[in-house]
């Protein structure tokens, strides 16, 4: 992972300076708040609720709502959610929803704004202090364009910025109870550096740390940990392969915020018509992973020879055959139990005595119903096939775990 962290870093022709004053002043702030400003418990519990507001507007508005289009929103909620992004200080919804969408449109590939083959640091922040060579990929905007709410914060956003980014966060804390250092410091720079480095993380950590249940061709990853630094976002597998979804958890128990948010705005008149992928398609897809990673064990282990890989023993043979080594006939297959004889539970004797016999009726339940395991490893003693062998009823020929062989179907068209 370590090694990843700055792999392929794309060539630059330049430097975001105002990019970097802002990413680079903010924390500083932040830092002398910690060391030198008094820590009132108003304003820590205000500069908490304010960081959910201004995630929220990211999460919940930036992304869910304006990228995707996952469902739709009262005027009230998208005001709401559009201060709550601006005070974000991550540029208009305009700009970054038009990223994002390139960024789905051309994953993992250099028109992605944030391509994760570039290395962790690029995709945390290098994108947005460098200037690439690389050109972001085409993305329909055209919603975008014609949106008056969108329109407006993109034409007002540095004005909309000055007042929920940095003023309002002061002003509360200030006017209310006398803090105007601990409301600049906690409420403004440190709420900003943690929001942002938040947000990074949906670009950077989770294409980078977890897990790949729903498809692994692509970088985004499920991980519990990104979801709770980025309100709910770190389950981006699951999210790149359903982005229509409202929710980024499919299942009850995970960790997504955000989700609850926006169904709450639901029960309450404020959001409607919430996108869901259909449950069966999203099972299809885990199983679909599943069966992979089960077909790759599949491939790994060693399995019996199939029949038409043994040579074919008449009955006189088999017969000469066993009075030197421990052979039985078991459907059709001609076993060399000699080297077993000492690890039999049923005891040595049972085998050693029954050596040139058809002991498939007694295999099969009539002295003992034998394990999958017994059957499994059955198999792998095979040595022939018997002439005209007895045909049993059944799929007795194969054992309990190639029942269940995942096969790779064939398109004969």
């Amino acid at each position: 992972m370590v090694g990843n962290l700055t792999q392929k870093f794309p060539a630059t022709n330049g430097i975001r300076w105002f990019n970097v004053a802002v990413l680079a002043i903010t924390p500083a702030i932040a830092v002398y708040g910690l060391l030198f400003a008094h820590r009132r418990q108003e304003t820590i519990i205000f500069s908490m609720l304010y960081y959910i507001f201004s995630m929220l507007g990211i999460t919940a508005g930036y992304h869910r709502l304006w990228s995707h289009r996952s469902y739709n929103a009262s005027i009230f909620l998208q005001y709401f959610l559009l201060f709550g992004g601006t005070s974000a200080v991550q540029g208009s919804c305009y700009w970054w929803a038009r990223s994002h969408r390139s960024h789905h449109r051309h994953t993992d590939t250099d028109l992605d704004p944030y391509d994760a083959n570039r290395g962790f640091l690029w995709t945390h922040i290098g994108w947005m202090i460098f200037k690439s060579e690389l050109r972001t990929g085409p993305a329909d905007i055209s919603d975008l364009r014609k949106d008056p709410v969108i329109q407006w914060q993109h034409r007002n956003y540095f004005l909309l910025v000055v007042i929920f980014g940095y003023a309002l966060p002061s002003l509360v804390p200030g006017i209310i109870w006398g803090d105007w250092l601990g409301g600049f410091c906690f409420a403004g720079a440190l709420r900003l550096t943690v929001a942002h480095h938040s947000t990074f993380c949906i670009n950077s950590i989770a294409h980078w740390l977890g897990s790949t249940p729903y498809d692994d061709v692509k970088s985004p990853r499920d991980h519990l940990l990104t979801a709770i630094l980025t309100m709910g976002e770190g389950y981006h597998n699951f999210h790149h392969q359903f982005p229509m979804d409202y929710r980024n958890a499919f299942r009850w128990y995970q960790y997504d915020p955000t989700k609850w948010f926006i169904a709450t705005c639901h029960k309450f008149g404020l959001a409607s018509n919430l996108r869901v992928f259909p449950s069966n398609e999203v099972e299809k897809g885990a199983l679909t992973m599943q069966l992979k990673r089960l077909k790759q064990v599949q491939e790994s282990l060693t399995w019996p020879s199939p029949s038409e890989e043994l040579p074919v023993v008449n009955w006189d043979m088999f017969q000469e055959e066993s009075k030197s080594r421990t052979l039985l006939l078991i459907s059709g297959f001609i076993h060399d139990v000699s080297a077993f004889i000492d690890q039999h539970p049923g005891g040595s004797q049972l085998l050693v005595k029954n050596s040139g016999n058809d002991m498939t009726a007694s295999f099969f339940g009539g002295l003992y119903a034998h394990s999958n395991a017994a059957h499994n490893l059955l198999s792998m003693m095979r040595v022939g096939v018997l002439a005209g062998g007895v045909e049993t009823p059944g799929n007795h020929d194969l054992p309990p775990s190639q029942r269940l062989f995942i096969a790779e179907r064939i398109n004969t068209n």
